[in-house]
């Protein structure tokens, strides 16, 4: 039997994570659940997985989650420390899927205790790549990639020797925006960017694959999983999501790892790995599929992207701050105080106000995005102004 453990177990992929686990109770026992504020979802979970723990990020949650988990022998915690005393405890693999820069202490912990650690909080190593991977080395733990983009680079390396490689291509769907002119981007409402053509995802996400920062991010986290400088991870824009990424090696073979567009497949592979179970994913029919479409990203309607490449080359605590600028101004458009166009250039002032800055540990990287968030809130009221 596994033990596991889900941070951030109420998101689109701790659900999933959990439906996973539920197709063969019998292999898995779930040790600690965490989430952010939704204590209902929260202590139903912990009750039908007969979780060990089960802890609420918010304070003002515990209350409704000690009286849900009343009569069980489940624990019940809440606060910050509280998750990553949660991710502390010995699992045999732990699903890393905490959203945003608040995902990067509870990671860390799970990393340092050893065992697998399945990523899905990308900005953990756009954040503090070097600080989680030494971690990772120390403790002997195994970093297995969920992000969909991350986890076919993975699958696809499998098959031939390092020294090998040329290069890498994560492939991006191009999000609600792919062919919208200038003027109608300038006009996006959070409802018209919020609706992606392919993938289901929370808010956040699907605002940044809107912006394509997050196909920035991923290169970020691809140069820090994959150990690769910038010029070996290409993009290309990939409509249909069918191609989630591509290893080029120097014979000229180019190995794809293809599949539904659906997060099920990767946190499968995640958590049977090495070996492969079942999932309920749409199997592929390339027939049906038809035509699959390739082309170069447009960096001149999509800034993010270059913004983030820059960041990556510029290395130090530039993408932290690059991540904790780009969560503000995403905040500020969602709650309509900003343009959707006004994301991108929020990020590139901060990352030209603050300049470059070392983050050699998490106490480095955790004042790094106090700072951008505090530079990036004066940025946003005035373009909102």
């Amino acid at each position: 039997m596994k033990t596991v453990s889900v941070l951030g177990s109420t998101g689109s992929v701790g659900t999933q994570t959990l439906a996973l686990l539920a197709g063969d109770r019998d292999a898995y026992r779930v040790r600690a659940l965490t989430a952010g504020n939704n204590a209902a979802l929260l202590a139903e979970q912990a009750i039908a997985f007969g979780a060990e723990r089960a802890v609420i990020g918010n304070p003002a949650q515990y209350k409704a989650l000690a009286a849900a988990l009343a009569g069980t022998a489940i624990r019940a915690d809440a606060g910050p420390e509280a998750i990553c005393e949660a991710a502390a405890i010995p699992a045999d693999w732990t699903m890393a899927a905490i959203t945003g820069a608040a995902g990067l202490r509870p990671t860390l912990a799970a990393i340092r205790r050893g065992g697998a650690v399945a990523l899905a909080n990308k900005e953990a190593l756009v954040c503090a790549g070097e600080v989680m991977l030494a971690a990772v080395r120390d403790a002997g733990a195994t970093l297995l990639p969920v992000d969909s983009e991350h986890n076919a680079i993975f699958q696809a390396l499998a098959t031939g020797p390092r020294d090998a490689l040329e290069k890498i291509v994560l492939t991006a769907s191009g999000g609600p925006f792919r062919t919208a002119p200038y003027e109608a981007m300038a006009r996006a409402t959070p409802e018209t960017a919020l609706r992606h053509p392919v993938w289901s995802m929370g808010a956040k996400i699907s605002i940044d694959s809107a912006t394509m920062m997050n196909k920035g991010l991923e290169v970020i986290e691809a140069a820090r999983l994959f150990d690769l400088a910038s010029p070996a991870i290409e993009v290309l824009v990939h409509p249909q999501s069918i191609v989630h990424g591509l290893v080029c090696w120097r014979d000229g073979s180019v190995i794809a790892q293809l599949g539904s567009p659906d997060m099920t497949v990767p946190i499968a592979h995640a958590l049977a790995w090495p070996g492969r179970i079942a999932t309920p994913a749409r199997r592929l029919d390339l027939a049906r599929a038809g035509t699959l479409e390739f082309a170069a990203p447009d960096l001149e309607r999509f800034p993010a992207l270059r913004l983030a490449r820059a960041a990556l080359e510029a290395g130090g605590g530039a993408p932290a701050i690059l991540n904790a600028a780009n969560e503000v101004a995403v905040a500020a458009f969602l709650e309509r105080r900003i343009g959707f166009l006004d994301i991108a250039a929020v990020v590139a002032e901060v990352l030209e106000a603050i300049g470059p800055h070392r983050a050699d540990d998490l106490a480095q990287v955790l004042a790094l995005d106090a700072m951008a968030r505090e530079a990036a809130l004066p940025v946003c009221r005035r373009r909102a102004a």
